[in-house]
């Protein structure tokens, strides 16, 4: 705090003593509720481009408003050239049924017309059969031993559910309540609407887990394959299970997403995921969960590096120039990255460009340890904790084939994330995969 009296030394030296004191009181006060009132301001103004928050939580004023162009003078719809979009016909050995209709006269003259056309139009109008269930009772009789008296009850044939409702329900309740994200109750009044099933939620409950179990040995398949590939995205997000707080952990490919749902959000789940004989390059944020992973096949996420940047300008004075230096060496890294993908630049020329870029993002994360701002001193701090000198290489790209971004991450966690909406939580974590 400026402890220089804002008026001239006389002046403040005829001020009585019990003043001047209660004006020290008020300056260290003021000086106190300067930082939560930064902090409340900076909460104020976050939003995704500027935070981790998904874009659906910013408010309107953060929203960019799309520029308005003026009228084109062209009608609605489809333009001249516009390459049309029809249903495909089925194929006529696949018809049910063929039904030809033929004109008995002729349209002007009424007389009879005989033959047929060998290439007739073809009008295919596809309809769903109604649909009642087929319902199967099995009756168990219950026969008495006629040499010791002892009942016994025939048990269900093999491949028989147990449960009251068969395997094709089963998966069509998972499907709707997984891949379509309905709702249980929505779930419960599509089947009784669809296809006459009333089924109480408990029941909906069960059958979704009857169907974890059912998909175990893929779900396994699925993480075996992720583990042994070039490549994968990690990233976590806040979940329910019970009423206890669970994480949401995704696990991204080319091909193939892992879900897993823990209690935790610590490196062991991460491991988890990814099992002891991985040894690709590992796409993640800034989670302390990750740095168990060799940094050398490490990168992290330049989007959110790029927020934290963001957040810096906007917190003005020293911490403004901070993050706009940052930011220019995002955006020099972006350029010479793109060319990579595109062909036009060389890896290895792409390792020499970034030479310089390295040394100026180590340059301005040093000086923005002393810039003023507790905020981005803090971050600045933490960056060259774990970026300088050695782990500087996990903020650049290491292949023109890995995308600097957690974009593929986000888009896996967006299909389970929307579940939440729907979902009240998940309850039995013995069937934590999905």
């Amino acid at each position: 705090m400026n402890t220089t009296p804002p008026f001239p030394p006389e002046l403040w030296e005829q001020t009585p003593l019990a003043v001047r004191e209660y004006i020290r009181t008020l300056e260290a006060r003021v000086a106190a509720l300067e930082v939560p009132v930064q902090q409340l301001l900076e909460r104020l103004h976050q939003d995704s481009h500027n935070s981790s928050r998904p874009p659906s939580s910013d408010p309107p004023q953060a929203i960019p408003q799309r520029p308005r162009c003026g009228s084109s003078g062209r009608k609605r719809g489809g333009q001249p050239g516009h390459p049309g979009q029809s249903r495909a016909f089925v194929p006529i050995e696949e018809v049910d049924t063929v039904i030809p209709v033929k004109p008995r006269q002729c349209r002007r003259c009424q007389h009879p017309l005989p033959g047929e056309d060998p290439q007739p139009y073809r009008h295919q109008v596809p309809e769903v059969p109604p649909i009642r269930p087929v319902v199967t009772e099995y009756q168990l009789h219950r026969l008495l031993c006629p040499a010791c008296g002892v009942p016994t009850r025939a048990d269900l044939p093999r491949g028989v559910p147990p449960g009251g409702f068969g395997p094709r329900v089963q998966a069509i309740v998972a499907l709707c309540t997984g891949a379509y994200r309905l709702s249980k109750r929505t779930t419960q009044e599509g089947m009784a609407d669809l296809f006459g099933l009333p089924m109480s939620l408990g029941t909906i409950s069960h059958l979704e887990q009857a169907t974890a179990q059912a998909v175990a040995a893929p779900v396994a398949d699925a993480q075996a394959y992720v583990r042994a590939q070039p490549v994968a995205h990690l990233d976590e997000t806040g979940w329910r299970e019970g009423r206890a707080r669970a994480w949401l952990w995704v696990a991204v490919t080319t091909w193939v997403t892992v879900f897993l749902v823990r209690l935790s959000r610590g490196a062991k789940v991460a491991e988890e995921l990814l099992g002891e004989r991985f040894c690709g390059i590992l796409v993640t944020d800034r989670w302390s969960a990750y740095t168990w992973y060799p940094t050398r096949w490490r990168q992290v996420c330049w989007a959110h590096l790029l927020r934290d940047c963001e957040a810096m300008i906007e917190r003005g004075g020293p911490s403004q120039e901070i993050g706009e230096r940052l930011r220019e060496q995002a955006q020099q890294m972006f350029h010479a990255w793109h060319r990579v993908r595109d062909g036009t630049l060389t890896h290895a020329q792409f390792r020499v460009a970034m030479r310089p870029v390295r040394r100026a993002v180590a340059r301005w994360l040093k000086a923005g340890q002393t810039c003023g701002v507790a905020k981005t001193e803090g971050v600045c701090r933490e960056g060259c904790d774990r970026a300088i000198p050695k782990e500087l290489r996990c903020l650049l790209p290491r292949l023109s084939d890995v995308r600097p971004l957690l974009l593929s991450h986000r888009h896996g966690l967006r299909s389970q994330v929307l579940l939440m909406d729907v979902l009240p939580d998940t309850t039995k974590p013995d069937h934590p995969e999905i």
